[in-house]
């Protein structure tokens, strides 16, 4: 079972404590030192960004210093999810739950994604309940109370009741303060005298959003190597206007069906019985399921059809060997070559060519930033903050400002900073996996790989990068699915110590119809502004983009290059875009709609089981 480390970072030394977390936080310390006696179960909630995982990792990081011999488990009610239908297919249920029943301190993040996840619920109440015997703690956390995580089954209701429910509220003022200046001595900088109470004057949403901005700032003494002053915070971060200070069996596992009576029962049957044996006996030894074989048998056709009958199921077993072959072709080392359940299933080609369809989206390239634009080609000034931080994040990628938002509208080369700052990274970093997508392809790809039910292997493609650049954040505006998938990403890169660019034309709070969880996100890092004046003139240079700049559609927006760098984008590459955005629009007449009253693919699997 594979667990996520707890994050180095996120210990209760790093976590401000104020009146809005106060109780959290000293119920989390009983809970770290006195696991399973008190507040169990333990539930915290907050809306996103105010700190829940930073503190239910620090509990952990606690228990662990305090008690070395328990088996403490950190994971995400997503991959939770992901590892319980991994062992159910696998056959490997009753093995899961015991591993699970030696856990002694249980902490599983996200948990309102229990909602609707009817088979995830009774795992964990199974989980609960083998903990409970031994004594185990179970802390969650959500960014709901329990009474309003949708179709919540009534045992785990009452179960999170019966321990203590705490919520974390947004920081006050002093605490603002607080964090302002425990997170800038951590980056190694001094703030100017009264700017932390600037910027702690300014109304935000979550800590994350307040981070961003204090981002900002060490951004701009960074770069230009000078000591922001208390009156231009306002001017620099934007934002409001400042405030006075105030169980079932192992179906999947058994595969192999015992035909020792079925043969003993040949004698003096007819020929076409000795050709099924036979056959059956042949293929039995190679391993390979012949259940279709032995109902033949029971029930025997006409003779004209036996040889056919076994012709066909010869023809199946050697697709399943060149799919297998296949697969080992693409990723020697795929998990998919375990699935013998599958693979060496005649009756099931089809889901074998489904897995080796994973393993080969999954496999797949990821999208490399369009040619054509360097940052010796960019028309935009160096002196620019935007520009600056692109420059720095090519020299250390996923160390400075991550993520990094850039905004600005059509004209103002944001786009082709970011296809740039993608180009400078292969040139800088070969090795890296460097994705650079466009936020209607991401769209677009997603609606492929869920009609292709290729969801997994689409999502661990993206998964692998080291550095993903997403163009046009605008186009996910009012999504759902993509949104949702796009918030397992970041977190996923994230933790992977990936590097996360993304542009816009607004800000990320100005995105209204984007999630405030991803929002946050997006806020969290550096967010700098291109303004409209940014392009450089005519008569700063002879290849300037003018009026006559070329417009490259990619995949349903547009990318603005001068006429020199356009010249050098690919043909096959821009066919192949308007062949893939002609391709969706044929199946989907408003594939917006069609998509997102889809339910997730775990969903499906969910629901056929039950």
């Amino acid at each position: 079972m594979a667990s996520i480390e707890l994050d180095p970072r996120f210990t209760f030394d790093t976590f401000v404590v104020g009146a809005g977390n106060r109780l959290a936080v000293a119920a989390s310390r009983r809970v770290a030192e006195s696991p399973g006696t008190s507040y169990n179960p333990f539930f915290v909630y907050s809306a996103s960004g105010l700190g829940k995982t930073h503190l239910i990792m620090a509990l952990g990081h606690h228990a662990r210093r305090i008690h070395r011999e328990q088996n403490i488990l950190y994971d995400t009610l997503e991959h939770f999810m992901e590892e319980v239908m991994e062992a159910i297919e696998a056959g490997e249920r009753d093995a899961f739950r015991n591993r699970l029943g030696e856990v002694q301190l249980l902490l599983l993040d996200d948990v309102q994604f229990l909602a609707g996840r009817h088979r995830t619920q009774e795992e964990l109440i199974r989980t609960w309940d083998v903990m409970s015997a031994r004594g185990g703690q179970i802390v969650l956390a959500s960014d709901r109370p329990p009474p309003e995580i949708d179709g919540l089954d009534e045992r785990l209701l009452s179960r999170f009741s019966g321990g203590l429910i705490v919520d974390i509220a947004a920081p006050d003022y002093e605490t603002r303060i607080a964090i302002l200046r425990r997170k800038a001595e951590a980056r190694g900088q001094i703030l100017g005298s009264g700017v932390a109470e600037a910027i702690a004057r300014t109304t935000f949403a979550n800590v994350r959003e307040l981070q961003g901005s204090l981002n900002r700032l060490i951004a701009i003494q960074e770069l230009e190597s000078r000591t922001v002053l208390a009156e231009e915070v306002h001017s620099i971060i934007g934002g409001s206007e400042p405030q006075q200070a105030p169980v079932r069996g192992d179906e999947f596992g058994k595969f192999l069906a015992d035909i020792s009576g079925t043969v003993g029962r040949l004698v003096n049957q007819p020929a076409s019985d000795h050709h099924f044996a036979e056959a059956i006996m042949r293929f039995e030894s190679d391993g390979y399921r012949t259940r279709r074989l032995e109902l033949m048998l029971q029930n025997p056709p006409p003779d004209e059809e036996v040889e056919p009958a076994i012709r066909l199921f010869e023809a199946d077993v050697e697709r399943l060997r060149e799919i297998t072959g296949e697969i080992i072709s693409c990723e020697a080392g795929a998990p998919e070559l375990a699935r013998l359940e599958i693979l060496r299933d005649p009756d099931r080609v089809s889901e074998a060519e489904q897995l080796f369809a994973e393993v080969r989206e999954r496999n797949k390239p990821l999208p490399a930033p369009p040619s054509g634009v360097t940052f010796d080609t960019l028309k935009l000034s160096d002196d620019l903050l935007a520009v600056r931080a692109a420059r720095a994040v090519a020299q250390q990628p996923g160390t400075r400002y991550n993520p990094l938002f850039v905004h600005g509208g059509y004209d103002t080369g944001k786009s082709a900073l970011l296809i740039a700052l993608g180009a400078e990274l292969q040139v800088a970093r070969p090795d890296f996996s460097i994705g650079y997508v466009e936020g209607s392809t991401f769209a677009s790809e997603l609606i492929r790989a869920l009609e292709l039910n290729r969801v997994e292997g689409w999502r661990a493609r993206y998964r692998r990068a080291q550095v993903l650049i997403l163009d046009n954040v605008d186009a996910l505006v009012g999504t759902e699915r993509a949104q949702e998938e796009l918030f397992h990403l970041f977190d996923a890169l994230q933790r992977s110590g990936a590097q996360l660019v993304f542009a816009a034309r607004v800000a990320p709070r100005e995105l209204v119809g984007i999630e405030d969880r991803l929002r946050s996100r997006l806020e969290s890092g550096l967010v700098v502004e291109l303004p409209s004046n940014a392009r450089q003139s005519e008569g700063d240079a002879a290849d300037a983009v003018t009026a006559d700049t070329i417009e490259t559609a990619q995949a349903g927006t547009l990318v603005q290059v001068s006429p020199a760098a356009a010249k050098s984008l690919s043909e096959a590459q821009k066919a192949e875009e308007s062949a893939r955005s002609s391709d969706v629009d044929d199946w989907f007449e408003n594939r917006e709609k069609l998509l997102w009253s889809w339910t997730s693919v775990e969903d499906w699997t969910v629901e056929g089981m039950e």
